[in-house]
């Protein structure tokens, strides 16, 4: 009697092509599951100060410096803090953790910090237009790393430029790089159209940018100053907040 033929080999078949079909649709959907919402979202914050409110979109593409900047606001470090350093035609500084309390006069904005960020310097895609929020720091001599202060961040406001001014600031960029940070004409067309920084280039770390308030930046850069730069009358942050 010829023994019939078993269909164990046609089940297992169908199994291999079953567990293979599964396997095959984890891995498709493994780069979906690991992704992260913050790497498509532009995260953004409001400083509400009490000049006006400013908002600042972070960049995705300085990571540490985008979450180390949001775990700050979303502890309430800078609700009350001041703006301790503003400088006509060019920046307004923030986020020493002094200025919360300081009397008048007090000179601000060299308070101990428990930890620096590596910098994540993204120039030429990065670079210090008008409105630009980037990480303060030490000098290359104490820090040659550039690596950024904690919590203490500037906005630029600056100035806008003409060919002659910014073969100057190429100049200046030169001595201090060694000639390795060059404005593209494209950064160059930014600068004398929008304005900002150029000197700053490639040397510290910027990690968003003003999208609403610039006139705000506008008017707390024109109030006045004592000798340590500090507005003679308190311009503060009420709040920050997470907003995106």
């Amino acid at each position: 009697m010829r023994k019939q033929k078993s269909n164990n080999t046609f089940c297992i078949s169908d199994n291999v092509i079953k567990i293979w079909a599964i396997i095959i649709f984890i891995m498709f959907q493994v780069p979906f599951i690991n992704a992260q919402p913050s790497d498509s979202i532009r995260h953004e914050v409001l400083l509400e100060t009490n000049k006006g409110n400013i908002r600042i979109m972070l960049y995705n593409e300085t990571p540490r410096h985008r979450d180390n900047f949001i775990k700050l606001v979303k502890s309430g470090f800078y609700n009350g803090l001041l703006f301790h350093r503003v400088i006509m035609s060019f920046m307004i500084q923030t986020g020493d953790s002094a200025s919360r309390h300081a009397v008048p006069g007090q000179c601000l904005g060299a308070s101990p910090e428990s930890y620096k960020i590596p910098e994540e310097i993204d120039f030429p895609e990065l670079f210090h237009k008008r409105g630009a929020v980037a990480a303060a720091r030490k000098s290359d001599v104490t820090n040659p790393e550039k690596a950024s202060s904690a919590s203490q961040f500037y906005i630029v406001y600056g100035r806008r430029f003409n060919d002659a001014m910014l073969n100057e600031a190429q100049n200046k960029l030169d001595k201090q790089t060694g000639g390795k940070i060059k404005l593209t004409p494209e950064i160059r067309e930014t600068y004398m159209k929008l304005g900002g920084a150029p000197h700053l280039d490639g040397q510290y770390t910027v990690f968003g940018e003003v999208v609403e308030g610039l006139d705000v930046v506008n008017e707390i850069q024109w109030v006045e100053t004592d000798e340590n730069a500090r507005p003679k009358d308190d311009i503060r942050i009420i709040r920050a907040t997470v907003i995106k």
